[in-house]
């Protein structure tokens, strides 16, 4: 039966009925009996809390300027499913896609994948049939159990560890750290974007054999003396006057990582930086702390798909850092996420709230978020349920010179982009 790229997105969707099943025996079945063949020395697998898809960007960059080949796999999308599989930067077209899953299917012979499993699958097909000389694969969950990890990393990248999806990773740091660190293989290099790794990763490479280099220890970075610029330095490698992304500081230590793990697998992977130290600055993806004047009602606006304490923190931070300004917050969260906590990290900053619902198997109502944070939240509270309203009732109540915040979920900040025009 011939299906739309819809209609088979539907469907896998009733397939499993547990959206989230970690576990490899399922998706490592389906995949021996797909032809896959991963590009010898040239397996990027990133998973971590928070800075994955801006870390995958800034890889696909760099061996985009070394002339490979790029298959990237991301997760979630912010508007359309084919943002998940792209070509050389560009998206996969629906007859690839449908294509693609037909093949999954054809393999599958019965077996109950979930909707990330067969999305990882028909990825991982397309860029065989393609020929890409290089993967990049971001984990979606965890990563130990994470579909993701039926590919073997020649370089595994761990950005940030932080509390985040308890219910399938652990309540504390060092055991969300023990599922991470799964995708390191033994004998290859692995790589942590933070400082202070958590002991669980030490000992896991430790015991596996792999090679653990971590930020503060074995690489890090600086201001330039150029305005606007980093440093950046291993102890095979150093680089000057890098451009400074937009973003922030975590945008430098995503990218920082991600030099880290190019300039282990060959140093020659870097060099284009030497020439363009520009290279990396534009590369941040879209609703990363993005900001946008609109100037027919002069108001701020800040986009950013932050849905955790961690990221929860980075954003007040950017807001910290530019002038004060009335402040509403447009916000929708899946169900599962810490809502509490992560609101009372923007105590004495929001004067205006401004819920939402958010989309997807684990979505919740503006109606329902708003009652759940009601003891949380200091200011004004209005339960909206489209994004759309929400947007519309926030340029509405915000005064001129204001500033409008959207976060809490790429099912929030995905239209609120294509709302105003900016995607």
């Amino acid at each position: 039966m011939s299906r739309s790229l819809d209609e088979w997105l539907e469907w896998q969707e009733s397939l499993n009925p547990a959206e989230i099943d970690l576990g490899l025996e399922r998706v490592r079945v389906v995949a021996a009996r797909l032809d896959l063949r991963p590009p010898p020395g040239n397996v990027f697998v990133i998973a971590g809390t928070n800075g994955k898809g801006s870390s995958v960007a800034a890889m696909h960059t760099l061996l985009s300027a070394n002339e490979l080949r790029t298959g990237v796999y991301t997760s979630p999308h912010l508007l359309t499913y084919n943002e998940r599989i792209c070509i050389a930067g560009n998206p996969v077209d629906d007859v690839t896609l449908v294509s693609a899953f037909d093949q999954v299917e054809a393999a599958r012979e019965g077996l109950a994948l979930t909707y990330f499993e067969y999305g990882t699958l028909a990825a991982m097909s397309v860029f065989s049939a393609q020929r890409c000389t290089a993967w990049v694969l971001e984990v979606g969950l965890g990563g130990r159990l994470d579909a993701v990890n039926i590919a073997d990393a020649d370089a595994a990248i761990i950005t940030t560890v932080d509390i985040d999806h308890q219910i399938w990773l652990g309540n504390t740091i060092e055991q969300i750290a023990a599922e991470k660190a799964g995708i390191m293989r033994a004998g290859r290099p692995a790589f942590y974007g933070d400082v202070n790794a958590p002991q669980a990763l030490r000992k896991h490479a430790d015991e596996i054999g792999a090679t653990l280099a971590v930020a503060g220890d074995d690489f890090d970075w600086s201001p330039g003396l150029a305005p606007d610029t980093w440093d950046w330095r291993s102890q095979r490698l150093e680089l000057k006057n890098l451009r400074r992304p937009p973003g922030g500081d975590a945008q430098v230590r995503n990218q920082a990582v991600v030099l880290a793990a190019a300039a282990a697998i060959s140093p020659d992977l870097c060099a284009p930086l030497l020439h363009n130290p520009d290279l990396l600055a534009n590369c941040v993806p879209p609703g990363r702390l993005e900001n946008y004047r609109d100037g027919g009602c002069d108001q701020h606006w800040l986009l950013d798909v932050a849905h955790n304490t961690q990221a929860a923190l980075e954003l007040r931070r950017e807001l910290e850092s530019s002038a004060s300004r009335p402040t509403t917050m447009v916000l929708g969260m899946l169900a599962d996420k810490q809502s509490e906590a992560f609101v009372e990290q923007f105590s004495g900053l929001v004067e205006r709230w401004i819920f939402c619902d958010s989309q997807g198997m684990r979505a919740t109502s503006g109606a329902d978020l708003a009652k759940q944070l009601a003891p949380v939240v200091r200011g004004t509270s209005t339960a909206c349920g489209a994004v759309e309203d929400a947007l519309k009732l926030a340029r509405e109540q915000t005064p001129e010179g204001g500033r409008i915040v959207v976060c809490g979920s790429f099912t929030v900040v995905g239209p609120a982009l294509q709302w105003l025009g900016l995607y």
